[in-house]
């Protein structure tokens, strides 16, 4: 993951380098080599992806990118973005979501928290499931990632009853993820409130052009919000549905997604239908972005 960057773009053999340095071990190893059972480590998986995200970014723009009207990113995306539109420094985003991942993994014991997506059911039905389900225990939305698709965590025995409940009201699937933890609920409450002690002592600026927020869907530029924001996420849901809708009421029209994979240009499509989604994560998507860009 990332190689092709490191080895085609200065830009982002720099992104790497950097990223080594801020941690002190060598991240690019990782993502270049593995191993999987290290990759997959939450405490590497989230500096990882965030570092393969920016070196792509600083390729594009290495390769005559400007600046974008709009920056989001779901769920740890959202650092890159932050980071994207100058609200954070490289350094600090990848030391902290290295801390991220590692007081996510460790707010819930294996076995005690789940997470399952929920296809084909409308939100409003999602939640009513939720409550139903909640019986005294955490049981909610974590990811409104579409029309299509809601993915709900909470206790394990709660998300088992959300399941069951999800295919009684029509839901075309509901089934259990294989995460390492129940994100993007109250059970990550332990979490937030570490987290919230490190982004406490980070400097943040107001960015150069507006962030679309997980927690809200609403736009932000103000420095002071981005650590509000990101400390809330940590156990809110993710509004992905809202910020895409919102950015479409803004004019929005392309979507270029920068680091490994393609799946939120799959959701955007769900949501806006008539939008063009590009993604950047290789050397070859990124030339083939910047050709469509440019026309």
């Amino acid at each position: 993951m990332g190689r092709d960057l490191f080895e085609n773009f200065p830009a982002a053999r720099a992104v790497f380098e950097e990223a080594d340095a801020a941690l002190g071990d060598p991240i690019s190893k990782i993502c270049f080599d593995g191993p999987e059972d290290q990759l997959t480590l939450t405490a590497n998986t989230q500096p990882a992806i965030l570092t393969v995200s920016i070196a792509a970014l600083r390729a594009l723009e290495s390769e005559g990118f400007v600046s974008p009207g709009f920056v989001a990113g779901h769920s740890l995306g959202e650092y890159s973005a932050v980071v994207a539109a100058g609200g954070m420094s490289f350094g600090d985003a990848v030391r902290t979501v290295r801390k991220r991942g590692q007081f996510m993994q460790e707010a819930v014991p294996v076995g005690v928290g789940a997470m399952a997506a929920i296809l084909k059911l409308p939100l409003s039905d999602v939640e009513s499931v939720c409550a139903e389900a909640s019986q005294g225990e955490v049981c909610s939305p974590a990811n409104m990632n579409s029309a299509e698709q809601t993915v709900i965590a909470g206790s394990v025995a709660a998300i088992d009853r959300a399941i069951e409940l999800a295919k009684e009201r029509g839901a075309k699937r509901a089934i259990k993820l294989n995460v390492s933890a129940p994100f993007h609920c109250a059970l990550m409450m332990p979490a937030q409130e570490r987290l919230a002690v490190e982004l406490a002592g980070l400097e943040f600026s107001d960015m150069r052009v507006p962030l679309i927020e997980n927690v809200s869907g609403a736009e932000n530029v103000s420095g002071a919000r981005i650590r509000e924001a990101l400390t809330q996420q940590v156990s809110s849901s993710v509004r992905w549905l809202q910020s895409v809708e919102r950015l479409v009421a803004n004019g929005v029209d392309t979507f270029v997604e920068i680091g490994p994979g393609k799946v939120l240009s799959g959701l955007v499509r769900q949501i806006a239908k008539d939008a063009r989604c590009l993604n950047v994560e290789n050397a070859e998507t990124l030339r083939a972005a910047l050709a469509e860009l440019v026309t």
